[in-house]
């Protein structure tokens, strides 16, 4: 069953997107409580949590007796894996397609013969895992065929990303309702065909493919 959200964590997605996309410039006090509250909805202490949060994470610095300041990009030290954790799934889900499409096509030009036994290796255990019915084993060998795309890209920058990118998606893996092994099922053959197109560098039906598996969120 899907674990529900935190009004908290609500009021953090929102603040935290109006912050990156401009809406309260670095230096500007954010809304006093009263004001956040009622464009929230929500009470006082869910207000106070939010703001505690972002401020911890350096994206936000309160100072007594004069307000809530958004903090200079420099100021925050925040570990990507903690700002994922704050993230619309929605929004992280489009970078990881930004993310993804890059490593198919350096994938397709880097893949080493260790790197085809690796992901082959992989899609093995997936299938195993679906015709037994594990959907845990499932979700780990679909993480490792992806970091295993990112390792052939042999870039890594790009590979330490998705690490990062795959603790997002596991995650999502583990809070869907009712999860059963048909979801990885469906796009068993998509991941073969990538596996194959990787293998022939063929760069166009490799993108196409990510894309057709990512549209499907496996």
């Amino acid at each position: 069953m899907t674990k529900p959200i935190k009004l908290a964590d609500k009021v953090i997605f929102e603040l935290q997107k109006e912050i990156s996309l401009g809406k309260y410039k670095v230096g500007e006090l954010i809304p006093p409580e009263p004001v956040l509250m009622e464009q929230f909805g929500v009470g006082r202490s869910t207000i106070r949590e939010a703001i505690k949060t972002l401020s911890n994470a350096g994206v936000l610095k309160v100072q007594q007796g004069a307000g809530t300041f958004v903090c200079a990009p420099a100021e925050t030290t925040e570990p990507l894996d903690q700002r994922l954790r704050r993230a619309a799934l929605q929004e992280v889900n489009h970078v990881r397609q930004l993310l993804e499409v890059e490593i198919v096509q350096l994938a397709v030009t880097h893949r080493t013969a260790d790197d085809l036994e690796i992901m082959d290796s992989l899609l093995k255990e997936r299938w195993e895992a679906i015709i037994t019915d594990n959907y845990e084993a499932c979700a780990d060998a679909d993480i490792r065929f992806h970091k295993a795309v990112a390792g052939a890209s042999h870039n890594s920058v790009l590979a330490d990303l998705y690490q990062t990118f795959s603790n997002a998606i596991m995650r999502t893996f583990q809070q869907r309702e009712k999860p059963h092994v048909s979801q990885f099922q469906r796009t068993h053959e998509l991941h073969v065909q990538l596996a194959e197109a990787i293998r022939q560098q063929e760069a166009a039906p490799a993108i196409k493919t990510v894309r057709a598996i990512l549209e499907n969120n496996f």
